[in-house]
């Protein structure tokens, strides 16, 4: 069982062993009835949520951005960047993800449901959905009953995106909930994923980029075409600007070319900027959200590394650029900065590029995928399908999930059990068979290369059942599972080994290995007192901290723990500026003023 069901579970279980407690006197039943109504009668001032506190609530994900990195370059921050949260905020160095999923997709939806794969359904970036496509994995986000808004003239617009695989509410969808839709809320990334998932199914909007151009665009999901304001930012200056300085003018993959550069931040931050103006973002009478991944320290990642000048270079450049952002909050939300919340944390790690891992004497091989698929398919027809070459697994295929093709075994007349059991067996040897040749007993030798090694295989059945290890690395397990991808084996290979072209300069994530699971969580705001915060915690905290202080639900299978230790007491919250008026609670205002004023022959001042 869960570690975090046991408390409660004792805790019910002592409860029900306690004697009956004895019922008071009459006299002082009326007693203790007469101070409840007096206390009732002293006003309780309403949660956060309903009287515009925080004017804006923002959770802030940097994508690809391991837990080390704010400690590692803290020297080279300035100003109000990162610093706005090492130096007065809350943060929390020792934040890692329970589960072994570590990508773009789980992550976000993680950060914003407060649960993991095995409450919000979403396990991979992308999975093989036989009843939706036979031709291509289905994203994490692609709904066919959707198109996508403001491409380019000419462009395919479908199959569009929505929210539809994500099977718990975020915290966005609460704070929607528990005001009415009176709070707005809204998503912004580089990535459709990144700007949908975090922000949820009832969000006002999400807005990505087109890879190919730059634009920022929707889909019918959330409207049947852009705001005025976003088709004005897209034909304006801002994509010009940033593939100038990112020296890549006219490119025809912005994604790629100016994703890549700090360029991209500036960019994406000025699209954040121009939302919240044009939308009147921490203006209104109920607390407002947004829900800002910045893409860029992953797109780089991936080529080069966490280890590279260059990773160090974007992370500096994040830093500046923050520290802009963060000072025009100041000045465009009521009652500036003090009426802001802002969550920091990432949606995944990274490990080292296998070249540099290696080197330092790590058994960090590169995984040829190509190779591995055909000697599991070989494998699985030797044994059900001798002489033959049946596709019994599927193509384009990722780890740490290998999708099994699961007409094919249905034709042989084999069951899920059989086929994912054939599949697991035949991995050690798929894994061998990527062995580099040994010299020769006696050759003169130097240390020898990696070698590619499986660690531990599940299949989907048994993650679905729960035959796990009793461990904590069995309860990372069951937090991955999720019945998409079909008939499926989970396939976790030593640490600092991952799927590639041997000697490439790249890396990846994907793993349960601390590296791809280590994330950095800080908080700052009026509620959180600034120091740093020692001690396991995880990134479902940051919904549950979040519904917690706005008073409203926890997002519907959040599993998170409320980060008391970061709170300072009610009676030192303080906001710059007194509640706003409810909505209801100015037209009463209104109304009385007219009366008034119509009594007294004149209008109010």
């Amino acid at each position: 069982m869960p570690k975090r069901l046991l408390l409660p579970l004792l805790a019910c279980c002592i409860l029900s062993l306690q004697p009956a407690v004895a019922q008071p006197a009459p006299q002082v039943r009326h007693a203790a009835t007469a101070r409840s109504k007096a206390a009732a009668a002293i006003p309780v001032p309403p949660p956060s949520a309903y009287n515009g506190h925080p004017k804006l609530a923002i959770i802030l994900v940097l994508d690809q951005f391991r837990g080390d990195y704010l400690d590692r370059w803290r020297a080279d921050f300035k100003a109000h960047g990162f610093n706005l949260f090492l130096a007065h905020g809350a943060y929390f160095p020792d934040c890692y993800y329970e589960y072994a999923n570590t990508e773009t997709a789980p992550g976000h939806s993680t950060i914003g449901t407060g649960a993991y794969s095995d409450g919000h359904g979403i396990n991979s970036n992308q999975w093989w959905d036989l009843n939706r496509s036979k031709d291509h994995p289905v994203t994490s986000v692609e709904d066919e009953r959707y198109a996508l808004v403001g491409l380019p003239q000419g462009e395919k617009t479908t199959p569009g995106v929505s929210p539809r695989n994500e099977m718990a509410s975020t915290v966005g969808d609460e704070l929607r909930l528990a005001t009415q839709g009176q709070s707005l809320v809204y998503g912004v990334s580089l990535k459709d994923r990144a700007a949908i998932l975090p922000a949820g199914a009832t969000a006002n909007g999400a807005f990505w980029i087109d890879q190919a151009s730059g634009r920022f665009i929707t889909s019918t999901f959330y409207m049947q075409q852009l705001p005025q304001w976003v088709q004005d930012f897209d034909n304006g200056h801002d994509i010009a600007e940033a593939e100038q300085a990112a020296n890549a003018s006219g490119t025809k993959n912005f994604y790629h070319d100016v994703g890549a550069t700090p360029a991209a931040v500036s960019y994406e931050l000025s699209f954040a900027k121009a939302l919240i103006e044009s939308t009147q973002l921490g203006h209104h009478d109920t607390t407002d959200m947004l829900t800002l991944s910045i893409s860029s320290t992953d797109i780089l990642g991936h080529q080069v590394g966490p280890d590279a000048p260059e990773q160090r270079a974007m992370i500096d450049a994040v830093d500046a650029d923050l520290d802009d952002f963060f000072t025009w909050l100041d000045k465009n939300v009521d009652g500036g900065l003090g009426n802001v919340w802002i969550a920091l944390t990432a949606d995944h790690g990274v490990a080292p590029v296998p070249a540099v891992a290696a080197q330092m004497g790590l058994n960090a091989a590169t995984i040829d995928m190509k190779k591995l698929l055909a000697g599991l398919n070989d494998a699985v027809n030797t044994k059900f399908s001798p002489g033959e070459k049946v596709e019994y697994l599927l193509p384009d295929q990722s780890l740490p999930y290998l999708s099994l093709n699961q007409p094919s075994f249905e034709r042989a007349g084999i069951n899920e059990q059989e086929a994912e059991q054939a599949v697991e067996d035949a991995l050690p040897g798929a894994f061998n068979a990527l062995v580099p040749e040994e010299p020769t007993a006696g050759a003169a030798q130097t240390k020898l290369p990696p070698r590619p090694a499986l660690f531990r295989s599940y299949t989907r059945e048994q993650l679905a059942q729960g035959q796990l290890p009793p461990t904590p690395f069995g309860e990372i397990l069951a937090h991955s599972y999720s019945p998409n991808g079909g008939w499926y084996v989970m396939v976790t290979p030593e640490a600092f080994q991952m799927a590639g072209t041997p000697g490439s300069k790249g890396t990846n994530h994907y793993t349960p290995y601390a590296y791809d699971r280590h994330v950095p969580l800080a908080f700052y705001g009026a509620p959180f007192a600034p120091a740093t915060y020692h001690g396991r915690v995880q990134p479902v905290d940051l919904a549950a901290t979040f519904a917690s202080l706005l008073g409203i639900n926890q997002p519907s299978a959040s599993v998170g723990q409320i980060l008391t230790q970061a709170l300072k007491p009610e009676s030192e919250v303080t906001y710059p500026k007194p509640p706003a008026v409810r909505p209801h609670a100015r037209a009463e205002r209104s109304h009385k003023a007219a009366g008034t004023a119509a009594k007294t022959g004149g209008t109010q001042q």
